[in-house]
């Protein structure tokens, strides 16, 4: 974005302001990390008022700045443009710079592998478009308009993950940005306590569509029911199925990992064999989406296939880090919920890289009153023949610990409630025959492990 701040005053209908000429060129909540000529937006909370910290961000290279009209003592000889509300200015903002964009909008939603897909996606059309994807985790009501807003002109692809917690959320997210594409990664049960059940979850998901262009495409997990179950009662939608099962119009088979990444045939609307340098049959799933997207926007196999293989995730999703003590550490540490915990197991008990496997696994949250039978249930998930170590940190992974002690030797399982100090001592005796897991909720910071074997 490139505005004076006459244009977005009357994006926001409002009076011109002085300084209407100021250019800004992008968007800042945070003086932390300000850039040359942004428009500094500040919020007004219970625990803190961002206006206390406008003339440190015009200190810091802010072009200018916005300011509630009910806020008193503005400071003077600054350029400033009052509005009613920040939060609303600042959406108000992102929906009219949506409105004249041309770029190409991807919505991408799921409880898990939003932040994968979007990651593969735009790795996946970077050499052949420009593209801007959301950064980090601004996926929510401030964080979407702040992603469109700091769009380039001259952007082709804009990559958008939308995040929930509620119900209404992401069709408040997608009608602001008005995807031309939009994805549905899966459903699992992260947010089961505001909502209830998959069913909830599924619902919420699904309201991706409601902001979707009248001749957009809905991408989704066809080997998900609950989704199934949700197209069917649209049959205006255009949708493209992708996932394990034969079913579906794109399907992966022949999944296999080495060191460098997996290895896949690609079946239906797409055939061949490729290749993607991460780790995981939950992670083919997530590219057979990059593959759907890049098709319909003119990619051919052999253009596809060389972007896969130069994609790279964000940091802690099925990263692979070599430790000290010459273990191969997969720091998948970002989060966790039922569903994806179950998938990293599974890539862990199945993987032939490194004979030794162990699962360091932390607390999955925000699971609501059944937390304790998701924990549990992972037992069921964990053969004692194909894991050798099971390291368990956190207050609700003693539910699993319990199930587990009875068929796992007391040497190759430990248990540790809030010290991360006796699992860190335990991995000393991981070694170059050693894969080792990190996966638990955001919260649970397992990642804190990994730098006892980096440093």
């Amino acid at each position: 974005m490139k505005k004076t701040l006459k244009q977005l005053a009357a994006w926001l209908d409002e009076d011109m302001p002085a300084f209407g000429d100021t250019v800004v060129s992008g968007i800042s909540i945070d003086t932390r990390t300000i850039q040359q000529g942004d428009l500094f937006v500040p919020f007004r909370g219970e625990q803190a008022n961002g206006h206390r910290f406008v003339v440190q961000a015009f200190e810091k290279g802010a072009g200018a700045a916005l300011w509630q009209k009910d806020e008193p003592n503005p400071p003077e000889g600054f350029p400033l443009l009052f509005v009613d509300d920040s939060e609303l200015a600042l959406q108000e903002m992102a929906r009219a710079y949506r409105h004249e964009h041309h770029a190409k909008f991807i919505g991408i939603t799921g409880s898990n592998g939003k932040t994968s897909t979007k990651d593969i996606l735009a790795g996946t059309l970077a050499p052949f478009f420009k593209v801007q994807k959301t950064i980090g985790n601004f996926n929510n009501q401030l964080g979407l308009p702040i992603t469109i807003l700091q769009l380039d002109e001259d952007t082709d692809i804009a990559v958008l993950e939308m995040g929930m917690s509620g119900f209404g959320e992401i069709e408040f997210l997608t009608k602001l940005a008005r995807p031309h594409m939009t994805v549905i990664t899966n459903i699992g049960e992260a947010h089961m306590q505001d909502l209830g059940s998959r069913a909830g979850i599924a619902k919420a998901k699904f309201e991706i569509i409601q902001g979707m262009q009248p001749e957009g495409l809905l991408i989704y997990d066809g080997d998900e029911p609950l989704l199934q179950e949700l197209v069917a009662r649209e049959p205006q939608l255009n949708t493209v199925a992708f996932g394990l099962e034969p079913s579906n119009p794109l399907y992966a088979e022949n999944i296999n990992a080495n060191a460098k990444g997996s290895s896949f045939t690609a079946h239906g609307v797409i055939e061949g064999d490729f290749f993607i340098s991460v780790l995981g049959k939950h992670q083919v799933k997530n590219t057979l989406v990059a593959m759907l997207i890049a098709r319909q926007l003119g990619l051919n196999n052999e253009q596809i296939r060389a972007s896969l293989e130069q994609v790279v995730l964000t940091d802690m999703r099925m990263q692979q880090v070599q430790g000290t003590n010459g273990a191969l550490f997969i720091n998948d540490a970002y989060n966790a919920a039922p569903t994806s915990v179950k998938a990293a197991i599974q890539f862990i008990a199945t993987s032939t890289i490194r004979p030794k496997k162990w699962l360091v696994l932390g607390d999955m949250l925000e699971l609501g009153p059944n937390e304790q039978s998701f924990h549990e249930e992972l037992a069921e998930h964990i053969n004692e023949h194909e894991i050798d170590y099971i390291c368990l940190f956190g207050p609700r992974m003693l539910y699993l610990y319990k199930v587990l002690k009875e068929r796992f030797e007391v040497e190759r399982l430990l248990y540790v409630k809030d010290d991360y100090t006796a699992i860190i001592d335990k991995l000393k005796q991981a070694n170059e025959s050693s894969i080792v897991l990190l996966k638990g909720s955001r919260g649970m910071q397992l990642e804190k492990i990994l730098l006892a074997f980096t440093v």
